[in-house]
């Protein structure tokens, strides 16, 4: 079983930036590629950014050059980071981590972004 946290999400003017940070913990072996999903009040929850084992990267044309994801591998631990960089409030939403070919169970509480104009 895998646990995912999620922090690093607030309040941020338009322009501004978030680092987001992921821990996937426990059963780690089982993971592969890793992804930034979000969703925002009254819309269906979309993948913004994955990551393969390899550090391949695939981004979401309404994020692509604005969003980075990241992630490196202590012994027990997956750590998975989006730096946002020009958010704007469309952007608001609350941010999840996750598998991509395999979803963990259950989701993370996720973190909260806002952007204001």
């Amino acid at each position: 079983q895998v646990q995912l946290v999620e922090s690093g999400g607030g309040l941020v003017q338009a322009g501004g930036s978030l680092r987001l940070s992921c821990s996937a913990s426990g059963s780690v072996f089982s993971i592969n590629t890793m992804g930034w999903y979000r969703q925002a009040p009254g819309k269906q929850r979309e993948l913004v950014a994955s990551i393969s084992t390899g550090g391949t990267t695939h981004y979401a044309d309404a994020v692509k050059g604005r969003f980075t994801i990241s992630r490196e591998k202590s012994e027990n631990t997956v750590l998975v980071y989006l730096k946002m960089n020009s958010l704007r409030p469309e952007d608001t939403a609350v941010y999840y981590c996750n598998g991509v070919t395999v979803t963990i169970k259950p989701w993370g509480q996720g973190t909260q972004v806002t952007v204001s104009s």
